[in-house]
């Protein structure tokens, strides 16, 4: 079956497909509406995406015929905030969705904003808060739990290990790392090693911001992170973190990671300017590779940007696949490389701001 290659704008979804040796966008969905998540099960087939209305608030959707017919869901309730009964919660925004392991078909873990866990049973009909992790206490502290650039954090990584279920890490912004062991009933800390340098304590337990946690598929202990305070990467499932970039060297700060599915010791990074000025740094696009696990990095550059290059990549807009590796920018630039970044084509250069990219 042919790859299709999802992409969320700002302004919809559009598909993209190789028709005879190019690379084109054959479809577009959800024509003028703000995607804020892509999702591609790969137990059960379906796509979800969420969409960010600006009038009527986040929406769910899915298709199991590849999109061509879509159904809505109901997005997931908030009760009462656990810590501050004062005060009605709502759902801002829908940030990622994974499945809950192979074994469970159907079963959905969802991360929103303000910083709430949902998890379904019956493939999303439904979706029931993670009061666990909700009731943690480390939110009872707004210093530990708080909003990078929004109003209130948000869960933008799930990670669950495929050999165990049970076993599950999110990350959220700002605060953290969590793990459970025993499917969400309880929650520990998983920071030990990071910094955050933005805050007068560095080595605070929560408060963290990773930008994107993800876990090598062949070994998931093998854990990596793109932070705001640099590129992190653990050897014990979480319990500790080494920084793999250098302190105001390159590559450290940016949104967007992708890692090999195979070899522990291969990633790649995109790396931005600062936290401050936000371009690709040096106004050059650079994707950055590592096969020694970040002892050290190579720029992959072939047919990127050199000069005048204002995009950058936000945290879910890189995906790869085997030898395929596709990113969109905030500027509507969408490339890939067939070559695991040796070299790179643009798609197209003509799109919204890019949100999210899944390759199907």
């Amino acid at each position: 079956m042919a790859l299709k290659i999802l992409v969320g704008t700002s302004k919809g979804m559009v598909i993209v497909e190789k028709k005879e040796d190019l690379w084109t966008i054959v479809d577009t969905q959800f024509l003028g509406m703000p995607v804020s998540m892509l999702f591609a099960d790969k137990v059960t087939g379906r796509w979800w995406v969420a969409l960010d209305h600006k009038h009527w608030g986040p929406k769910l959707h899915y298709t199991d015929d590849g999109g061509d017919q879509w159904h809505e869901v109901s997005v997931p309730a908030y009760k009462q905030f656990g810590h501050h009964k004062d005060k009605s919660v709502q759902l801002k925004k829908i940030w990622v969705m994974e499945n809950a392991g192979p074994e469970k078909p159907g079963c959905l873990w969802l991360g929103t904003e303000p910083g709430g866990l949902f998890y379904s049973d019956n493939n999303g009909e439904t979706f029931q808060l993670n009061e666990g992790l909700w009731n943690h206490p480390s939110r009872m502290d707004e210093n530990q739990w708080f909003g990078a650039g929004r109003d209130h954090p948000f869960i933008h990584s799930i990670v669950v290990d495929p050999r165990d279920s049970d076993r599950l890490f999110v990350a959220v912004s700002c605060a953290g790392v969590f793990a459970s062991d025993d499917c969400g009933q309880s929650w520990s800390v998983k920071n030990n090693g990071l910094q955050a340098t933005y805050l007068p304590n560095p080595n605070i337990d929560v408060g963290h911001d990773p930008h994107l946690m993800l876990a090598c598929p062949a070994d998931p202990d093998i854990m990596w992170q793109q932070n705001h305070c640099g590129i992190f990467r653990s050897l014990d499932r979480g319990a500790n973190w080494d920084q793999v970039s250098e302190e105001g060297g390159f590559p450290h700060y940016g949104f967007a990671l992708a890692i090999d599915e195979v070899n522990t010791d291969e990633a790649w990074v995109i790396p931005a300017q600062s936290d401050e000025i936000r371009v690709a740094t040096g106004l050059r696009m650079s994707v950055c590779h590592t096969t020694n696990g970040g002892k050290s990095w190579t720029a992959q550059e072939k047919g990127l940007p050199a000069t005048n290059a204002f995009g950058i990549v936000l945290r879910h807009a890189f995906a790869k696949k085997e030898h395929l590796l596709v990113f969109g920018t905030n500027n509507g630039n969408l490339f890939l490389s067939e070559d695991k970044g040796d070299t790179w084509t643009r798609v197209s250069a003509d799109l919204p701001p890019i949100h999210y990219v899944k390759i199907s």
